[in-house]
């Protein structure tokens, strides 16, 4: 029997911080991914694949202005939306094995759908909360794709959130807050909830030792999170070219947005593209996705264990 002392609870506050510096991690080595990925969803310059985008960007822009284009964004994001929607999942998942351990059932018997629900729950949190951030990274991933009259050339991600206020109000730092909840929501789910469900299995199975342990657990981890990125994968992308297509999209000067709502994005964008249109993006997206997913739930995890001497996921 696992005793209770062996899953007491670790306080939200630190899983929140567990969470953001894992996300920090990965985002540094995946930010140039996220700006392809943007450019090649959203509208302008016509890339012909995930390399000829990174080849024009770099050419274009350089590394720091180009690749690296909002990068300080995307750190502002971890600690908006990567910390809450890690942070609260791993609460959640710890908090029901505690009360399983009270009643005296296996601490890691908790249902899929239930893991599933768990991510959904921390997702939706965590994209609403970090809805500017995540618009002041598109805003500046795929601003150096405009032509140079229609640039906004905001200096940094305080820059970018200070003008879009300015001149769109505060509501607009919520633009596009539906796609991007209803992504992170569904991403979250098949993200978190079927790492931690492979995880388990893979941790009974015996193939990478007693309890997954053989290398420090790193083989298990990243089984699982390989699988559990094309998964989310390919549940998220139509609502990740929604969302980008929104959050980037042109204002004219009477201030009319080329998309009146989620919905006339989604049937103009088949209507002018096709149905596939819905997947563009999807080889730099998942090329993306699986590191940072790899890098931020194997960081997370290993910096839980280190700090707490206990599992996250």
């Amino acid at each position: 029997a696992t005793a209770v002392s062996d899953v007491s609870s670790i306080p939200l506050a630190q899983r929140l911080v567990f969470g953001a510096l894992a996300g920090m991690g990965a985002a540094t080595f995946c930010h140039p991914l996220d700006v392809i990925r943007v450019q090649m969803q959203t509208d302008g310059v016509q890339y012909k694949n995930t390399f000829d985008a990174a080849a024009k960007i770099h050419s274009r822009a350089g590394i720091v202005d180009g690749l690296y284009a909002g990068v300080s964004a995307a750190y502002l994001r971890q600690w908006m939306y990567g910390s809450f929607r890690i942070g609260i999942y791993a609460y959640l998942l710890e908090q029901t094995q505690v009360k399983n351990v009270s009643e005296g059932r296996d601490k890691n018997d908790i249902a899929f759908s239930r893991k599933l629900a768990m991510g959904c729950c921390s997702g939706a949190i965590g994209s609403f909360i970090g809805t500017p951030s995540e618009l002041a990274l598109v805003r500046l991933s795929a601003d150096s794709k405009l032509p140079p009259a229609q640039r906004r050339n905001y200096s940094n991600v305080i820059d970018c959130l200070v003008q879009i206020t300015k001149s769109e109000g505060v509501a607009n730092l919520w633009r596009g807050a539906t796609p991007t909840v209803l992504r992170a929501t569904l991403l979250s789910s098949a993200q978190l909830g079927v790492t931690s469900e492979i995880k388990g299995h893979l941790s009974k199975s015996g193939w990478f030792g007693p309890n997954g342990s053989n290398f420090y657990g790193l083989p298990m981890m990243f089984c699982s999170t390989l699988c559990s990125s094309f998964i989310a994968n390919t549940v998220a992308n139509p609502f990740d070219v929604i969302k980008s297509r929104m959050q980037s999209m042109p204002v004219d000067a009477n201030g009319k947005a080329l998309y009146s709502s989620m919905s006339d994005c989604f049937t103009k964008s088949i209507k002018s593209e096709g149905f596939f249109v819905l997947w563009r993006g999807f080889t730099p997206a998942f090329v993306k996705l699986a590191p940072y997913t790899i890098i931020s739930l194997t960081l997370v995890d290993k910096l839980t264990k280190a700090v707490t001497g206990k599992d996250a996921l």
